[in-house]
């Protein structure tokens, strides 16, 4: 990954995480906690594609895991945020730019259910059953709710600066150095120097007629 989407990543990821403990895990909400750190991957998942959401995934899911006051097994969503964002790394948009609402929307729904039921499923797994206290149909509807409400504050807001960020001033200057020069010759100085130098042929053509007139002259005298 390049620098500058590891610092990236990693600044909203953390704020993200921020947000998640110390705002969102406190609203004392019915059902699931409204996910950020999911929003987050999915909206550097479709910017930098599937392989790069499968690491930020996974290195979001960690820091979550590890984050007090985890009360799960490390790794456990770790593993879920990884698989998520490898997914909506495949449904990246072309050149990562959003053509409508529609498709991210989708994804986020498709993300909310995925991440509940693969979180639950690993939980069964290791023997974790609070899902199924709580209701699995209760944590899936609110998750989506949640989700949906939180995700055009924050999805597009994350991908327009994923997309900046992978904007290099001297990439484009370089790239762009032929444009420039092909530009340069086809409407300034080069159709300039080319009119000059008609120019000048066409004034030499034209001494070169007076001269002969003038010798001309000079002989019917």
């Amino acid at each position: 990954m390049r620098v500058n989407r590891v610092l990236l990543s990693t600044a909203l990821v953390v704020v993200a995480l921020v947000v998640q403990v110390s705002v969102l895990a406190r609203l004392q909400l019915p059902g699931a906690v409204p996910d950020l750190m999911l929003l987050t991957v999915l909206g550097l998942a479709m910017v930098y594609g599937h392989l790069a959401g499968a690491f930020i995934g996974f290195g979001a899911g960690l820091l979550a895991d590890l984050a007090p006051p985890a009360d799960h097994a490390a790794g456990r969503y770790a593993l879920v945020l990884c698989v998520i964002g490898y997914l909506a790394g495949l449904a990246r948009p072309e050149n990562g730019r959003l053509r409508s609402a529609a498709g991210p929307m989708l994804v986020v729904v498709g993300a909310a259910i995925g991440s509940t039921l693969l979180y639950a499923g690993v939980g069964a797994l290791v023997g974790d059953t609070a899902a199924r206290h709580v209701g699995l149909g209760s944590l899936l509807f609110t998750a989506v709710v949640y989700d949906l409400l939180l995700a055009p504050f924050t999805v597009p807001f994350i991908m327009a600066l994923a997309r900046r960020a992978e904007n290099d001033p001297l990439a484009d200057s370089r790239d762009g150095g032929g444009d420039v020069a092909s530009g340069w010759l086809a409407s300034g100085t080069g159709l300039r120097i080319g009119g000059q130098r008609g120019g000048l042929r066409a004034k030499a053509a034209r001494g070169r007629a007076a001269r002969a007139g003038r010798i001309k002259g000079v002989k019917r005298l």
